[in-house]
């Protein structure tokens, strides 16, 4: 699935590339296109947000005003945070080609095809830049085959992905190229652009009448998650559901927009970054005995839809690693929640899930086990090949006896001394202590 533009900004020249024709940008979106699509922004002023990439002397400011020259760049944010329409803005600013690619859709043949037609259009002295939405959904193979027209200059890759991409994008393709990080949207800026929406004729859905509460636009954008789309789909929903007075008016009120956004979109993706990032604001919440941010973090896991036996486990390590010896009846307790988690589910997992993450978090905290077993392992790694001490040793057999396995033991419930007398080390390690309470 190709989509390619030349020209403005604005959709002129648009070659439709074996798509609808529509050119993305919100300009060229028809009619019954989604409201999201048609209020896209089609210039750098109607862009709301990101002001830590657009202000003033910013790089997107230069390069759109042209005090720069478009590198390759990977955008890298949430979903609905203006990453395609920020990708449009720069190459069309220029006055390059846009083509657009789906790493979902498409695949080497298609890549192919586009760098093909790239080179034959720097041939007749035109430039273009190459878009890949979801680019980490590309293989190692696909993402290689960019490698030679981004090198030879045949394309400018910008490359847009919601997932880290010191992990979803090659080093090679990501040496080559330079990451603009997006910012979830703020509540203020959602809003901004709601308010648009209502009030635009055109594009918008003033033609519809709504009229919405100033506190339900807020709570709306506050719901979004930061996502301009899902704020601006929930709207429209809620616009056409809302039954027209005799004035032709439509008032949409909050339960209307409630049910319109939906269930709460959580900020987590058991496949992604983030599910490392709120499992580790977790940990540290346990470790730093604040049981309302830890039960904050796992309300976020289990709502989010993390496995649960996921968090069993990563209880049961803080119990030992972090709780330890300060309180050994914890590790019991995270075992005996797993077990129930294990038996009975969700949704009623999330008691014992729950009640443990509070007696961790108010637990007596001691590292004393991590510490002890790290400093014997450090000594071990260095005295690898330190025979054990022959009194020390198991005489199973004659042989072993005679040569003198097993001499000088002394079994310490018959000579309660040797517990202090008898050498359990190796002489290189006489005296070393691991475990400190």
């Amino acid at each position: 699935m190709r989509r390619e533009a030349t020209g403005s900004l604005f959709g002129a020249g648009d070659e439709s590339g074996g798509n609808d024709g529509r050119d993305g940008n919100g300009a060229g979106s028809a009619a019954d296109a989604p409201l999201a699509d048609r209020m896209r922004p089609r210039s750098l002023e109607e862009y709301v947000g990101q002001g830590h990439l657009l202000g003033e002397g910013r790089l997107v400011r230069r390069l759109v005003d042209g005090r720069a020259a478009l590198p390759s760049l990977v955008l890298w944010g949430p979903p609905g945070t203006g990453k395609t329409t920020l990708a449009r803005i720069l190459a069309t600013a220029g006055g390059a080609r846009f083509v657009q690619l789906s790493a979902v859709l498409s695949g080497v043949k298609d890549l192919r095809e586009a760098v093909a037609e790239a080179r034959h259009a720097r041939r007749e002295g035109r430039r273009t830049t190459l878009f890949i939405d979801e680019i980490h959904r590309f293989n190692k193979a696909q993402q290689d085959a960019l490698l030679p027209a981004v090198e030879d200059g045949a394309v400018v890759l910008i490359g847009a992905t919601t997932e880290n991409p010191s992990f979803e994008v090659n080093a090679a393709l990501l040496s080559r190229a330079r990451v603009l990080t997006l910012q979830p949207l703020s509540p203020e800026d959602v809003e901004e652009l709601l308010r648009r929406a209502l009030a635009d004729a055109e594009r918008g859905l003033a033609g519809l009448k709504p009229v919405v509460a100033d506190e339900e636009l807020r709570r709306l954008a506050r719901g979004s998650a930061g996502d301009a789309r899902v704020a601006l789909t929930a709207l429209e929903a809620a616009a056409m559901a809302t039954e027209p007075g005799a004035d032709g008016a439509r008032a949409v009120d909050g339960e209307t927009i409630a049910e319109a956004l939906g269930r709460a979109r959580y900020g987590y993706d058991k496949g992604g970054e983030e599910h490392y990032n709120i499992i580790s604001a977790y940990i540290k919440s346990l470790r730093n005995s604040d049981v309302n941010a830890a039960l904050y973090w796992l309300a976020r896991l289990i709502e989010g839809g993390a496995d649960p036996m996921f968090i069993a486990r990563r209880q049961c390590i803080f119990a030992s690693e972090d709780v330890g010896v300060a309180d050994s009846k914890a590790m019991v307790q995270a075992a005996s929640a797993a077990q129930i988690v294990q038996t009975i589910g969700l949704p009623e997992g999330l008691y014992p899930l729950s009640h443990v993450t509070i007696l961790l978090a108010n637990a007596p905290k001691s590292n004393a086990v991590k510490r002890a077993y790290f400093a014997a392992a450090a000594d071990a790694a260095a005295t690898a090949r330190e025979p054990v001490p022959l009194h020390l040793r198991n005489a199973t057999t004659p042989l072993m006896k005679a040569e003198g396995y097993g001499q000088g033991y002394r079994y310490v419930h018959d000579d309660p001394d040797a517990r202090d007398e008898m050498d359990c080390l190796p002489p290189g390690l006489k005296g070393r202590r691991y475990f400190e309470p």
